[in-house]
């Protein structure tokens, strides 16, 4: 069994469709300037046209960088998609995949974010995979089937991919509505996304907690023994809030 003394805590933005250049400028530099904590990693998932942004600002910083989607695809026909190689020239080291908005608005499937997981490793990237179920399947008590759903095609993909991956517990009820899971609700998932994990080998994976994560409410989550760390949504877009949770 892997202690949490073991994971890295990880705590990365995702600034979903915000900024613009003057905004992004002071937010990044002000990321800049932070000292993380040994503990904890920080880095921020920015719009495409962002990265090159992201990366002249924080080069040489101890905040990484990466983006919010990549394509399956390492190259061809296929407007409007972003490989993992051209991720890569602009210095990011990370790629969300499977998000829930991108689940829902683009229809994205559980085989197909196992798809951009596997091209994201390919490119040298770490991708994100996110998880998370929605009201109606919480309330029918259906949430650690679609966690199993969800991870199957990615837990599929073997013990060495796995390990080269970051996992992000996000109940869809608790993005961008103010709503939290309770610390017990989170860990209950994130113990059995734990225990998939262990059982393919790869006990070791950070799971990051997703949904309306503020500093008020970060260091109850991060002291469950399976919570590595937060993927931050809004909180993330204000420099001072987004440093507070990575302190907690």
């Amino acid at each position: 069994m892997t202690s949490v003394e073991n994971r890295a805590r990880l705590v990365l933005g995702n600034w979903k469709m915000h900024g613009n250049l003057a905004e992004n400028a002071a937010l990044l530099e002000a990321l800049r300037a932070a000292d993380p904590a040994s503990h904890c990693e920080i880095g921020v998932c920015v719009p495409f046209p962002y990265l090159a942004q992201a990366a002249s600002v924080l080069e040489g910083s101890a905040v990484s960088w990466g983006a919010q989607d990549v394509s399956a695809h390492a190259k061809g026909a296929y407007t409007g998609e972003v490989s993992g190689a051209m991720l890569k020239e602009f210095g990011c080291r990370l790629a969300l995949v499977g998000h829930s908005e991108r689940r829902t608005y683009h229809g994205e499937t559980d085989q197909g974010v196992a798809d951009k997981a596997r091209a994201a490793l390919e490119s040298g990237l770490t991708p994100v995979v996110c998880v998370g179920e929605s009201l109606a399947d919480r309330e029918a008590g259906n949430t650690l089937s679609v966690i199993e759903r969800q991870l199957a095609p990615v837990l599929a993909l073997g013990a060495d991919a796995l390990s080269r991956m970051v996992l992000a517990y996000e109940p869809v009820w608790a993005i961008g509505t103010g709503l939290s899971a309770s610390p017990e609700q989170a860990q209950e998932v994130h113990g059995a996304i734990r225990l998939a994990l262990r059982a393919q080998g790869a006990g070791q994976v950070r799971v990051l907690y997703g949904g309306s994560v503020k500093a008020a409410n970060a260091a109850t989550l991060f002291a469950m023994p399976d919570i590595d760390g937060a993927l931050v949504g809004g909180a993330s877009l204000v420099a001072e809030e987004f440093l507070r949770i990575a302190a907690a």
